[in-house]
């Protein structure tokens, strides 16, 4: 079994994000939010994670659309940017990304206010059992 090295791992994540692969900017912008093998630096890992999330990335789409929505880990808040990149991955089905662009939706944050439309991004999500989902049905 190889022990585990943060710094040697940073390093070849470093490698794959310098050639442009999404994968790689991903890792190292994690290795950064968490100060794994490099300095902890929130504004370099978001970067990261952007740089990901644009070529379509799908857990760093989820990661910076949460991000920009809560306005945490270096990235201000924008609903705009958060309502886009939250619909990239709620395209693909994912619970989490339903609720969350449900919610925009609900409050017309990044996004026009549509109850009709939050409801039915609810629905996919408790489809899911995700439970935030079943929560935000109660109050539409």
């Amino acid at each position: 079994a190889l022990a585990k090295n943060d710094e040697e791992a940073a390093q070849l994540y470093r490698q794959a994000a310098d050639q442009g692969y999404a994968a790689g900017q991903h890792a190292l912008g994690d290795s950064y939010m968490r100060g794994n093998g490099v300095p902890l630096d929130e504004t370099r890992a978001a970067r990261l994670f952007r740089q990901a999330a644009d070529q379509g990335f799908t857990e760093a789409q989820k990661y910076i659309g949460g991000r920009y929505m809560l306005g945490l880990n270096g990235v201000a808040q924008n609903f705009a940017d958060a309502a886009h990149y939250l619909r990239l991955v709620a395209e693909k089905g994912d619970a989490d990304a339903l609720c969350c662009l449900g919610f925009l939706c609900e409050h017309g944050q990044g996004t026009e206010r549509d109850l009709g439309e939050a409801v039915r991004l609810y629905r996919a999500a408790a489809a899911q059992r995700n439970v935030w989902a079943l929560a935000r049905l109660g109050v539409c």
